[in-house]
């Protein structure tokens, strides 16, 4: 496949749209300017009756003193003659007899008072009018005729003319397909310049192309793209710096108690007590790097459609539930709901459960209330729990990564459900109740649909 540049597309669509014109202009011309030009020359020869014949006597006829091919050379000279009772009486410009039977012949044969005709005669074209003389008992008409001279010299002209205007307009059009070529090279040569720059991870210039077409809305989009990029670069420093503090406080903890036992002292008054420190610091740690990477995974995968399953809610409560009451034995699960179907990626949506129970285990009081129901088109997820109030001004930034409250842990559970719900088409918000903080989540009940 033939690739081209812009300029070079440009330039190839104007030459064939000069070329397709001027097939189209030599396929039409010919035809509509010859029977315009024939038309022309037949009303000639009428108004040359009408105006120098028949205003003197009908049976006297004008001699131009021109010999039959002789008057074809004058482009407008129009000969007459009359024929009397076939051939009885002949007046005017004489006409060779061959053309004069076809003349009479063609006369006899006419209804009409007018006639328009035309003959070849040695290769050339005879146009010619024959009139029924009224007001005579005779069997008169007035027969007119020129040759094609005038024609062919009008069309040859028009020719040279359109010609002339071909070529300037073919001329002009390069003109304008070069400033036209130009005009679009220089704003694309400007955004290919910004797009350097942004491979460049320089992004800070905003571009604004103010033009009132396509260009500007491509401008508007680039503009858009670019403060999306910078959001995604910010929230990225801001994701490391956070990732980076997390896993900082562990690692410190177990780097200074190695050291301690390394020069022989126990901060915890023995050995096996600061080795058990040592060995929490470790697990957290390890429970921190699993949840950052799981954060990573799932919005990578933000715009994927994850594999659906048909899941009963029971099934998925009660796994979590049993993997997590030994945390707060005190704490009493109820589930609701459990023969509600859920249409999700299962290993995501047991995510989903634990963290939203892990959470609710650290701030509830005594119970926990598991809910699945389906609502129309959408199913219905609620996890309660019976602990003290959320402050309003922390509402709205639960979900944001490494957003803890007085008792969070790492900051990421959270932000993990949103994003897993968020790809399942879904939404999740939190709200303060009469008895407790209600979390709920509202997934579509047929994601395929």
């Amino acid at each position: 496949m033939i690739k081209w540049t812009l300029t070079q597309r440009v330039w190839v669509s104007f030459i064939l749209l000069i070329l397709i014109l001027g097939v189209l202009i030599a396929i039409i011309y010919p035809l509509s300017i010859q029977q315009a030009l024939k038309d022309d020359s037949f009303d000639l020869i009428e108004q040359e009756q009408v105006n120098n014949v028949l205003q003197q006597n009908p049976y006297s006829l004008p001699e131009t003193g021109k010999g039959f091919l002789e008057s074809q050379q004058a482009a407008h000279s129009v000969n007459n003659l009359l024929i009397v009772n076939n051939y009885g009486r002949l007046e005017g410009d004489p006409v060779p007899d061959s053309v004069l039977h076809k003349m009479t012949k063609a006369a006899n044969k006419q209804k009409s008072t007018l006639g328009r005709y035309e003959l070849k005669y040695k290769g050339s074209t005879l146009f010619y009018v024959v009139r029924k003389l009224s007001g005579s008992q005779d069997n008169a008409y007035l027969i007119s005729y020129m040759w094609d001279t005038y024609r062919n010299k009008m069309a040859s002209e028009l020719w040279k003319r359109l010609l002339i205007v071909l070529i300037s307009a073919a001329l002009l059009s390069l003109v304008v397909a070069a400033w036209f070529a130009h005009h679009l090279k220089k704003p694309l040569k400007v955004l290919g310049s910004r797009f350097e720059e942004i491979a460049s991870l320089n992004w800070k210039k905003p571009f604004e192309w103010k033009s009132g077409d396509e260009f500007e809305r491509l401008s508007s989009q680039f503009e858009k793209m670019r403060r999306n990029l910078i959001r995604y670069d910010e929230s990225q420093k801001t994701f490391l710096q956070q990732a980076s503090h997390e896993l900082k406080t562990p690692i410190m903890v177990i780097q200074s108690y190695a050291q301690s036992v390394k020069d022989g002292i126990y901060p915890q008054g023995n050995l096996d007590d600061t080795i058990d420190v040592i060995i929490n610091e470790a697990d957290q740690m390890e429970h921190r790097v699993k949840k950052l990477l799981y954060y990573a995974r799932v919005d990578s995968l933000r715009d994927e459609r994850p594999a659906i399953d048909t899941v009963s809610f029971g099934e998925l409560a009660e796994q979590v539930k049993k993997r997590l009451l030994t945390q707060k034995p005190s704490i009493e699960i109820e589930i609701k709901g459990k023969d509600t179907l859920f249409h999700v990626d299962k290993e995501q949506w047991l995510i989903v459960l634990e963290n939203l129970i892990e959470n609710a285990l650290r701030y509830a009081n005594s119970k926990i209330m598991l809910v699945a129901k389906e609502k129309g088109t959408e199913t219905q997820l609620i996890v309660k729990n019976d602990g003290e109030p959320i402050p309003e001004e922390q509402i709205e930034g639960l979900f944001q990564p490494f957003k803890k409250g007085n008792k969070g842990q790492f900051g990421l559970g959270l932000a993990i459900v949103q994003r897993i719900v968020e790809r399942h088409g879904g939404r999740i918000h939190a709200r303060n109740a009469e008895d407790g903080v209600v979390f709920s989540i509202i997934i579509p009940t047929n994601p395929n649909k």
